[in-house]
């Protein structure tokens, strides 16, 4: 009796996880219908784990498109947007434009921008601080990635502006650093960026993604997304993950 029951249970498991799967399947978007819809596309990315965009990205374009650990937020979030790019050139000067460009690069960003910067040897330069992050908050960016520092954490806090730095320092980039370029290629933390491209970033970190390649590796990473989801209750109830992984096909 004990064992049709606990066959029953599992049986029940197995039937739920499956349904869940098809379930949420059936929700996702042709290829079709998101290559005319931009913020499908971005929608469907805000639905779906770093982690998962990470791994369909490698099974894609079959290369590293994630920031290493360095990257930190500096408080858990979660956004998508597009990468609008910006450039410093470590160059001492006395020119009270050297950065002109950098500010000018916020007031031309809007909903749904990430303001995605490459500061030249910056690990210890804050490339933005609580003025830059206001005005990009103001203006509806969805967060910011810089490969250097931040600074001014009690404002971008309080306004909850989210930011990704590879560390935090009190520096100032003024006198010591040039513009190089608005919306140009970049190379943050290691990862080619290019204006436009998708970024997704979580509490696990943060991914790039091809703009020509975005709704294939979207609907690649919403499959990852959903049977991993649901398998967390599949081991919970059989207390098993050899026996999820063959039953599902996922790691």
């Amino acid at each position: 009796m004990r064992r049709t029951l606990l066959w029953a249970g599992n049986a029940f498991v197995v039937v739920a996880a499956v349904a869940l799967l098809a379930m949420k399947q059936e929700t996702v978007a042709s290829p079709e219908e998101l290559q005319k819809n931009p913020e499908a596309v971005l929608e469907g990315y805000r639905h779906v784990e770093a982690a998962s965009v990470s791994d369909a990205a490698e099974q894609v374009l079959h290369e590293k498109r994630y920031m290493s650990h360095k990257m930190q937020a500096i408080f858990p979030t979660k956004f998508v947007g597009t990468a609008l790019t910006v450039q410093l050139l470590k160059q001492e000067n006395n020119d009270p434009n050297a950065l002109q460009g950098m500010l000018q690069a916020i007031d031309s960003g809007g909903k749904d921008s990430v303001y995605v910067m490459q500061v030249q040897d910056g690990a210890d330069i804050a490339g933005m601080g609580g003025l830059m992050g206001t005005a990009m908050w103001s203006r509806g960016f969805s967060g910011a990635v810089i490969d250097g520092g931040v600074r001014d954490l009690p404002q971008l806090k309080r306004i909850g502006f989210p930011v990704y730095a590879t560390g935090v320092v009190p520096s100032t980039s003024v006198s010591h650093y040039r513009f190089g370029g608005m919306n140009v290629p970049v190379v943050c933390d290691g990862v080619k960026v290019n204006p436009g491209d998708i970024i997704s970033a979580d509490q696990d970190g943060v991914v790039v993604i091809p703009k020509d390649k975005a709704v294939e590796v979207l609907i690649r990473a919403q499959k990852l997304d959903q049977t991993e989801h649901a398998m967390y209750p599949y081991i919970e109830k059989l207390h098993s993950i050899v026996a999820a992984v063959k039953e599902f096909g996922r790691i």
